[in-house]
């Protein structure tokens, strides 16, 4: 079980990557929009825990990716192709994460904007 200094540094972590990854904070504004969204069409509580779980799920995955970055930055702070590849791969995983994200709010919300304005 983590203590209290634990979740400080998680905190801390959190509050570094959105201070300095802009990606991060460009995917907090669009978790943003599908929040007023979701009050605007009353999403049920499975439609919010889904939300809410691609919200978790593409931060998470941008969270690791920019901690491998900066890894290997530190490591070998020269271009290398080996390096290029790990963070490519690890860019790869938010990407994914996104694209799936977008085609889940997309399933969520196309129907009810259909039936609200059609």
């Amino acid at each position: 079980m983590m203590n209290l200094k634990s979740y400080r540094y998680a905190w801390r972590g959190i509050a570094t990557a959105f201070k300095s990854e802009r990606n991060i904070r460009i995917q907090v504004v669009m978790m943003s929009l599908v929040i007023a969204g979701g009050f605007f069409f009353s999403l049920s509580w499975i439609e919010w825990s889904i939300c809410i779980l691609c919200f978790s799920t593409v931060l998470g995955a941008e969270l690791l990716n920019t901690a491998i970055e900066k890894t290997m930055d530190f490591i070998h702070p020269e271009h290398h192709p080996h390096i290029g590849m790990i963070k490519d791969i690890a860019a790869g995983a938010v990407l994914l994460t996104a694209i799936a994200s977008g085609v889940i709010a997309s399933l969520i919300f196309i129907p009810k904007i259909y039936k609200a304005f059609v």
